[in-house]
């Protein structure tokens, strides 16, 4: 029996630091909800769900990106579909045109709407969505990745040489009727090519948003708390905590005993 050295209060001491910062970290760990609080917790885990966050978020990026074409995309065929409905009426006021009965007045007011709707066509080819031309026949890049790769879009031109003929100045309602049906069937063309565009992006969009499930879940996985785990994991260290702290008082009475051998 000694005095000046306790080693049951030490060894106690010690047990009990270890179960309080044990307590403390299941506190924390309850509190925010992750497995790894700080650092050591989880050293390589935490570098693995780091790597997958950033990617979370460029995926994220990228399907704004992606929406942005869509709607773009979108845009185009919403115009291109007035240009095939304005064709489609002059191409009518072409075969009305031809009709031997009609005076020459009828024909020229034939030749009035025909003016008018192949203007309203000139018109469209020189639109643009957020300052960007739809109709200038340039292949806009799409980043369809994380990493940043892209692929071009589909482009279309209403100036190109198969429509340009049909918005002529020159061209009238008394003009050539196979002109203006190859113009039709060259719209149906670009429509085509815009639909092909709007398909790639729908598809290309909900593949980014798959993979962001699944990252996210390996995250989850990785740093996310077991809530039912963690609480017994807490309501043993409390009493670790709650048991320590009294045979600590019990350890340092234990020098009292000599009191005994003195008496």
């Amino acid at each position: 029996m000694v005095i000046n050295t306790n080693v049951g209060a030490a060894r106690t001491q010690r047990l009990l630091a270890e179960s309080t910062q044990n307590l403390n970290g299941a506190l924390a760990r309850l509190a925010s909800g992750s497995k790894i609080v700080e650092p050591q917790d989880d050293a390589a885990g935490l570098a693995v769900a780091t790597k997958f966050g950033a990617q979370i978020s460029r995926n994220g990026a990228v399907q704004n990106n992606l929406t942005s074409a869509l709607s773009y995309s979108q845009t185009q065929d919403g115009f291109l579909q007035k240009v095939s409905k304005a064709l489609d009426r002059m191409s009518e006021l072409m075969t009305l045109a031809k009709d031997a009965t009609k005076s020459t007045n009828d024909k020229i007011n034939y030749n009035t709407e025909f003016t008018d709707l192949k203007n309203y066509i000139s018109d469209i080819g020189t639109k643009g969505f957020n300052g960007v031309s739809l109709f200038d026949g340039t292949q806009m890049a799409v980043t369809k990745d994380s990493d940043g790769n892209t692929w071009s879009l589909n482009a279309s031109d209403l100036n190109d040489t198969d429509i340009a003929s049909v918005i002529a100045s020159g061209f009238v309602v008394t003009g050539t009727l196979s002109t203006l049906t190859g113009a039709i069937e060259n719209v149906s063309t670009h429509r085509a090519k815009v639909g092909a565009n709007i398909q790639r992006l729908q598809l290309t969009n909900e593949q980014v948003g798959i993979l962001n499930e699944n990252l996210s879940a390996s995250v989850s996985r990785i740093k996310d708390v077991d809530v039912a785990q963690e609480s017994t994991n807490f309501a043993r260290y409390n009493i670790l905590v709650q048991s320590g702290t009294a045979m600590l008082a019990q350890a340092n009475l234990l020098p009292q005993n000599a009191l005994r051998l003195l008496s």
